[in-house]
């Protein structure tokens, strides 16, 4: 990844980084005025994530909204003032948010900074080769995973506001049941799409996660990150792909451009046969806050109801 801050934020978090301790930090205040820490969440998922489990003990700021791409972010001077006053920054990690991750890892003491991926085990990591040694970041496509980083996050926010940690326990323990049922209803969907069209063909390889929890073989045409731009090679080749296996659907990204699986579409049609675009998913982002996608739950659902209705072949 090449993605870097804007010149005039990085300068400024570099200056967080130099600071030494939290009592350099700029002025501001960890905690609101009615008490409540000040958590700064990167992505919409994560805030989402802290949201559930936080609830009403928690002032949550998020860096990118619905439909960030946060492979492609870049830091603004507000998002470092933000940082600044935080009481606590939650990330995905993984590098997910790319140069903006680096610098909150490297921030140690002097920010609070956590990883909520961290509280997943390394053994349950997906490594794929084309991403040079590094983990998939996409933790969030397999339900169980997400529960994990839920239970993380409780602890965090416990340890660094233990006068609700009874609350956040409480919380994280109602959240987590939810997303255990959650897991259950996606495994029931998938089995309902024929073993032999288990095939999810997307923008960029965000679902790994979820064809290994779920049974799908995932094909992506841009590889983990959006970052990388896909070659004519790589369209005619999953057009083949597509034409050989006679998959029925293709599926676009909500924060991701449409113009490359299109451009699957029509390599397909050239040989012959015609895949449908089967809707769009929601991969890095979730929805706007009213939409069904605003949170990630209904996230979950509403991809795996499009993903269901496409590849058993009803209204495409």
């Amino acid at each position: 990844m090449t993605v870097r801050p804007r010149p005039a934020a990085a300068a400024l978090l570099a200056g967080l980084l130099l600071a030494g301790s939290p009592g350099c930090r700029p002025p501001g205040g960890q905690r609101t005025a009615d008490g409540r820490l000040r958590v700064v969440a990167t992505t919409s998922l994560v805030a989402d994530l802290v949201r559930s489990v936080g609830g009403e003990h928690v002032a949550l700021s998020a860096l990118m909204g619905p439909g960030i791409d946060p492979h492609l972010y870049r830091a603004r001077e507000s998002d470092v003032q933000r940082i600044a006053d935080a009481g606590l920054v939650l990330y995905n990690g993984l590098h997910l948010e790319a140069r903006l991750g680096t610098v909150l890892e490297r921030m140690g003491g002097r920010i609070p900074a956590v990883a909520v991926a961290d509280g997943i085990p390394a053994g349950l990591l997906l490594a794929p080769p084309e991403f040079a040694g590094a983990h998939d970041p996409h933790v969030w496509f397999d339900v169980s995973l997400w529960s994990m980083a839920a239970a993380h996050v409780g602890a965090v926010l416990a340890r660094h506001d233990p006068e609700n940690a009874a609350a956040y326990g409480a919380a994280t323990g109602r959240y987590r049941r939810e997303l255990e049922t959650l897991h259950e209803w996606v495994r029931a969907q998938a089995a309902l799409v024929p073993e032999s069209q288990r095939v999810l063909i997307t923008a960029h390889d965000a679902f790994n996660y979820f064809g290994r929890a779920y049974g799908f073989e995932v094909r992506g045409l841009q590889g983990i990150s959006t970052a990388a731009e896909a070659g004519t090679a790589d369209v005619q080749s999953l057009a083949r792909f597509v034409a050989e296996r006679r998959i029925p659907a293709l599926f676009v990204e909500s924060s991701v451009s449409p113009r490359t699986i299109e451009a699957v579409q029509e390599a397909v049609r050239a040989r012959g046969f015609e895949v449908a675009i089967g809707g769009a998913l929601y991969a890095d982002a979730l929805g706007g806050p009213d939409s069904p996608a605003g949170t990630y739950v209904g996230m979950v659902r509403t991809n795996v109801a499009t993903i269901v209705t496409a590849l058993r072949g009803e209204g495409t």
